[in-house]
């Protein structure tokens, strides 16, 4: 993909934010849930559905007034295992569109997605790309703010919500941002805006006109340094990644269960490719492949194998995966495969393995997989494709529109 001049001024930093996460974990999990307002709790509740906040339930409430407020809303207990799963299999998707990914809390990341533009497009294209594999593949809505620092895109991400993104392009912040109200800032509570209110600050464009000195008599010196820069959209903070990623990962859903290895087998070597050559770009070595499998009945599975020594060769995590898919092959036919997924796993540096004599497969094929990864970095994705993909109309449609990177 053709990348211009303007692409790489564009703002490239998101944030990320889960809707009504725990609520729609539970909606997502039980069907008789959605669309109905939801109450996560007991005596308190911790999270409602954008049906139950239509009614004018916030969080957190006692569930009592939450009652009176939505008298039909269905209170379910919190099931945080549930959660944490659910994260981290969102948290798996941010990690497949950027390597610097900073976690805020467990439904909520940033993104500095300016190193992946050359590869995969605009950040608002990236976005994009974000939210449909997290609906489709983990089955969750995201909202997404896209802006030149972490503060706005926070900002941008609130705006967006439910289910919505907001890229605010380079040079239009001020247009955006100043017109809101205070409590939009990253940091004003019902106490400091009761305070600025007070003096007879409405919007976030009152904050950045007013001089320092009464603003600081209002609400502090230090409050009112940190209000002021972010109103004048002066924010330095960089993404900073919270943890290397233990896995590199890539799944497709298959549009209709599949039954056929052959056909399987060609979504798994387009899989394969992937994966490695983002495992090569990472500058690591894995020594565990994992087949991710959902079937048409919803259930899942998930089979691994290792190698004796640490590879990054397409050919070789491609016949590995393609061994584990074959030794399935029976539950396969029997139940159908609506999603087919490889993780590679115990990640080490490929400047620390050694390798086995006589040279093996890693050996052997890193000039024909640096030289393929080298061509794609330069002319795009497309530029080369796998024949066998090429000779499925319909399986290559699947992997154009929902492989990623």
């Amino acid at each position: 993909m053709f990348v211009s001049r303007d692409d790489w001024n564009s703002p490239g930093i998101l944030h990320a934010d889960l809707d009504a996460f725990f609520a729609s974990v539970e909606q997502r999990d039980n069907p008789a849930l959605r669309d109905r307002p939801v109450l996560v709790g007991g005596g308190v509740i911790v999270a409602a559905s954008y049906e139950a906040k239509r009614f004018g339930v916030r969080t957190p409430t006692n569930e009592r007034a939450a009652k009176r407020l939505c008298p039909d809303a269905v209170v379910v207990a919190p099931r945080f295992d549930a959660y944490i799963g659910a994260s981290r299999d969102v948290f798996e998707r941010f990690h497949e569109v950027s390597p610097t990914v900073e976690a805020v809390s467990i439904d909520e990341a940033f993104l500095d997605v300016r190193g992946a533009l050359r590869l995969q497009g605009s950040a608002l294209a990236i976005a994009q790309k974000l939210r449909r594999l997290i609906r489709d593949e983990v089955g969750l809505a995201l909202s997404v703010g896209i802006a030149s620092t972490k503060a706005l895109a926070k900002v941008a991400s609130a705006s967006a919500k439910p289910d919505g993104i907001l890229l605010i392009p380079a040079g239009d912040e001020f247009e955006f941002l100043h017109p809101l109200p205070i409590e939009r800032l990253w940091g004003v509570g019902p106490k400091t805006s009761m305070k600025l209110r007070a003096i007879g600050l409405q919007t976030v464009g009152d904050i950045a006109l007013l001089p320092q000195p009464a603003l600081s008599a209002a609400i502090g010196h230090a409050a009112a340094s940190h209000l002021q820069s972010l109103a004048l959209n002066r924010d330095p903070r960089v993404v900073r990644s919270t943890v290397r990623r233990r896995s590199i990962g890539s799944q497709n859903a298959l549009g209709r269960p599949r039954f056929d290895l052959g056909e399987l087998d060609v979504v798994l070597l387009a899989i394969s490719d992937r994966v490695s050559r983002r495992l090569r770009a990472d500058n690591r070595l894995a020594r565990t492949v994992t087949l991710r499998m959902r079937f048409a009945d919803q259930q899942r599975a998930t089979r691994a194998a290792s190698f004796d020594t640490a590879t990054d060769s397409t050919a070789a995590i491609a016949r590995v995966a393609h061994e584990i898919l074959h030794a399935n092959s029976e539950l396969i036919r029997r139940h159908g495969l609506t999603l087919i997924g490889l993780a590679l796993s115990n990640l080490t540096p490929n400047d620390v393995v050694q390798l086995s004599l006589p040279f093996d497969e890693r050996a052997a094929g890193a000039p024909l997989d640096t030289a393929i990864d080298l061509i794609r970095m330069r002319f795009g994705n497309d530029a080369l494709k796998r024949a066998a993909v090429l000779q499925s109309p319909d399986l290559a449609r699947t992997l154009g529109e929902e492989l990623y990177e």
